[in-house]
C-alpha cells in the first residue's frame, strides 16, 4: 500500500511520517487489497489550544473509507484512526464476501 501524507500549513518531520506509514501499514493484515492511503494533517487554531486534526482516506476496490480524528498530538489521532479503519475494513471485507 502506498501512503501519501500531506501537511497543511506546516512541515511534518520524518519521524511523524514514518510513524504514520508504520501504523497504516498494519492495516494490510485486515484487508490485503488496499490500493492507497491519503493522510491530511492540519493544525486547528481554536483559542489558545492548538489541536491536531488527522484525516485518512483509504482506497479499496470500489470504495473509499474515511476516518477523521482530533487530538492533542498527531500520533494519538493516528492511533484512534487506525482503530476506526480496522473496523471499517472488517465490515467492508464482510460485505465483499456477501456479494460473492
Amino acid at each position: 500500500m502506498k501512503v501519501y501524507t500531506e501537511a497543511v500549513h506546516f512541515t511534518a518531520d520524518q519521524k511523524l511520517i514514518e510513524f504514520i506509514e508504520k501504523k497504516l501499514g498494519k492495516l494490510d493484515t485486515f484487508f490485503d487489497r488496499i490500493i492507497e492511503a491519503r493522510v491530511n494533517l492540519k493544525l486547528e487554531n481554536s483559542g489558545q489550544v492548538k489541536d491536531k486534526i488527522a484525516e485518512v482516506r483509504i482506497s479499496v476496490p470500489g470504495d473509499i473509507l474515511i476516518a477523521k480524528h482530533t487530538d492533542k498530538t498527531f500520533e494519538a489521532s493516528i492511533d484512534k484512526i487506525t482503530d476506526v479503519l480496522k473496523r471499517q475494513l472488517v465490515k467492508y471485507k464482510e460485505r465483499m464476501r456477501e456479494t460473492i
